[in-house]
């Protein structure tokens, strides 16, 4: 994966490297995306890492654990969750509760910029799961096809 958020970053960056938007809260992980393979909505699938800081545009190889379900503007939007080791039940419950907190933030940005659709965190899931989701990335891809 290439982190394109370091952890305790307030620029949250598409995959394209444009900024989306400035958060008033540091973002917790290091987040970013999986270079090879495209999520639900058409953008590269995302990730995130458990641990210290890690430089933007870090390429770093590591095993996902899991994968958080969320929703945003009614697409399906997984968020693979690596480590090093497996993440204990504090650290799952700790990412499940800041994607809560995040889908209702982007459900209020959401609703600022007029996009609709609904906005929630569905819960956790294996990483099979969400990698069986995705699609290979081919040389077609241009970026996302929607606008975030």
């Amino acid at each position: 994966m290439v982190i394109e958020i370091p952890r305790g970053n307030f620029l949250k960056r598409g995959s394209n490297g444009h900024v989306d938007f400035i958060s008033p809260l540091p973002c917790p992980f290091n987040y970013g995306s999986v270079p090879e393979f495209l999520g639900l909505d058409g953008d590269l699938l995302d990730a995130l890492v458990l641990g210290p800081r890690l430089p933007l545009g870090t390429r770093i190889r590591v095993k996902a654990w899991g994968a958080v379900m969320l929703t945003d503007r009614g697409m399906t939007d997984d968020k693979l969750i690596c480590c090093e080791r497996s993440p204990t039940l504090r650290e799952r419950e700790d990412v499940l509760r800041f994607f809560r907190f995040y889908a209702k933030c982007k459900e209020l940005l959401n609703i600022w910029r007029r996009r609709p659709g609904r906005n929630a965190c569905d819960g956790w899931c294996d990483a099979t799961q969400a990698l069986a989701r995705a699609r290979p990335r081919n040389d077609s891809w241009k970026g996302s096809p929607i606008e975030f």
